[in-house]
C-alpha cells in the first residue's frame, strides 16, 4: 500500500486517515490543533546534515534522493509507517513548499517499495 502525501498547510480531510508529520522541525505558523497530526515522527526526516546540504535545490535532487534512501534503509521509522499502513490509510504530512522535490516524496517511494517487498514474500 502507498502512503498519501499532503502539505501540512492544506486542510486535513477524513480521507487522510492516520496523519504522520515527517519533518524534524515543527512547521512554522501551524498550530498543533490545525495540523491535525496523529503522530509526529521526527525520526523519519533526513539527518540534519543531509537536509542542510540539500536545501531544497532541484539541482541536488538525485544526490539527495540516493543519500536519503540509504538513510532510510536502517531507519526504524519506516517500520512504524508500514505498521500503520497495514491498519489503513496513512498520509505523510510535510511542510516543504516544493511538492515534487522534498523528502516526503522519497520517503513515500521507499515505504511503497518496502511494502511491495513484504507482500511479495508472503505465501
Amino acid at each position: 500500500m502507498k502512503p498519501l502525501l499532503k502539505r501540512v498547510y492544506e486542510a486535513p480531510h477524513p480521507r487522510d486517515g492516520f496523519r504522520i508529520l515527517v519533518d524534524r522541525l515543527w512547521p512554522r505558523g501551524v498550530a498543533k490543533e490545525k495540523a491535525a497530526v496523529d503522530l509526529w515522527l521526527k525520526e523519519a526526516a533526513p539527518s540534519p546534515e543531509l537536509r542542510k546540504s540539500f536545501c531544497h535545490d532541484p539541482a541536488k535532487w538525485d544526490d539527495f534522493r540516493a543519500r536519503y534512501a540509504a538513510e532510510l534503509e536502517t531507519n526504524a521509522a519506516v517500520d512504524t509507517i508500514l505498521e500503520r499502513l497495514r491498519e489503513g490509510t496513512v498520509t505523510l504530512v510535510y511542510a516543504a513548499k516544493d511538492e515534487t522535490y522534498n523528502h516526503a516524496a522519497v520517503l513515500a517511494e521507499h515505504v511503497e517499495r518496502r511494502s511491495a517487498e513484504k507482500c511479495a514474500r508472503l505465501p
